[in-house]
């Protein structure tokens, strides 16, 4: 009989941990996430997600940004109030061209969640204590 060794144990199924566990999965890595509440409860969360570049690419590199890319909205820069006058930041001529995502962490913690289940991934939840 042969025993498949877990390699990783993650502790803690939010974006994070969920993109950990991908990013092992992609260079053969077996890995296990563990969390103390179940799939429902994170998702039930509501979070604002704003993703800079670095973050985009990996979730195209772990192959979950399809609905990031689709839904997500692509800020390149934002403005704010202050002494009576609006003022403008353009983030792409500060940055070499680089913009944020505007995409909400439920939604991006569901993609996570719903590619971890397509690679047959385990995570272990609520019944952990």
């Amino acid at each position: 009989m042969t025993t498949t060794r877990t390699q990783v144990c993650i502790i803690g199924s939010g974006p994070s941990g969920l993109l950990l566990g991908q990013l092992l999965q992609t260079v053969g890595i077996d890995n296990v996430i563990v969390d103390r509440v179940d799939e429902a409860y994170i998702l039930g969360r509501v979070r604002a997600g704003v993703l800079e570049t670095g973050t985009c690419s990996l979730l195209e590199q772990v192959g979950a940004a399809d609905k990031m890319r689709a839904a997500g909205l692509v800020h390149t820069g934002f403005g704010f109030a202050f002494g009576g006058a609006t003022h403008h930041v353009d983030l792409k001529s500060l940055t070499g061209g680089k913009s944020v995502m505007v995409y909400g962490q439920t939604e991006l913690t569901r993609d996570l969640f719903d590619k971890r289940r397509a690679t047959n991934s385990q995570r272990i939840g609520s019944n952990v204590g």
